[in-house]
């Protein structure tokens, strides 16, 4: 904190010494901001998902990971690394892998790889579908990756049984929008029950 008011030469008012998990960012909700930052890695993933949250007051992101997570928002459907925070990321931003950060560059040195990237606010304003089951199903798809759909979101699925040809692939396999039409057909088709 005193580093920042000596170099950059701001006071009490300009500064938030708080935690980001817990502080309020709708007080900010009238003028969308940027987040940038050195992100903890241990809550890295978490600090995502409230990006996800506030998507619509947060129209840019631009921070360093872990390579491995950074990598896993970034990643394309068909990774190994691609997974829950990929979908829902890239279904509100555009997201760029923009450059690895080596070890040797930090005091100390970590054990860990770094990469930077990027979140841009796409023209995505609202999911063609109920978002809440969109993420009910991305999460339910993802804890059981190695499955079929058909099998991993079986809990899901009132009589009859749906068809569809989404439901023959794995979760890792599929888009978005793949996630964003399953969930559409299914409420569509009235095909799913409550699930708590």
């Amino acid at each position: 904190m005193d580093l920042l008011k000596k170099k950059f030469k701001l006071n009490e008012q300009q500064l938030i010494h708080d935690d980001f998990l817990r502080f309020d960012l709708n007080q900010f909700s009238e003028k969308p901001f940027a987040i940038i930052g050195n992100f903890p890695y241990n809550i890295s993933t978490q600090i995502l998902f409230r990006i996800y949250d506030h998507r619509n007051i947060i129209p840019e992101a631009v921070g360093m990971f872990q390579k491995e997570v950074a990598e896993r928002i970034a990643s394309p459907p068909g990774n190994k690394s691609y997974g829950i925070p990929s979908v829902l990321l890239q279904a509100f931003y555009h997201i760029e892998l923009l450059f690895d950060v080596a070890p040797a560059l930090f005091y100390p040195v970590p054990k860990v790889n770094s990469s930077v990237i990027r979140m841009r606010r796409n023209e995505v304003v609202q999911l063609d579908c109920d978002e809440k089951l969109f993420v009910q199903l991305v999460k339910a798809g993802f804890n059981q990756r190695r499955k079929t759909l058909r099998n991993a979101l079986r809990k899901f699925f009132a009589d009859p049984e749906p068809c569809h040809p989404l439901f023959q692939k794995r979760a890792e396999q599929l888009s978005w929008k793949d996630f964003e039409a399953l969930t559409h057909f299914l409420s569509d088709k009235k095909l799913i029950k409550n699930v708590h």
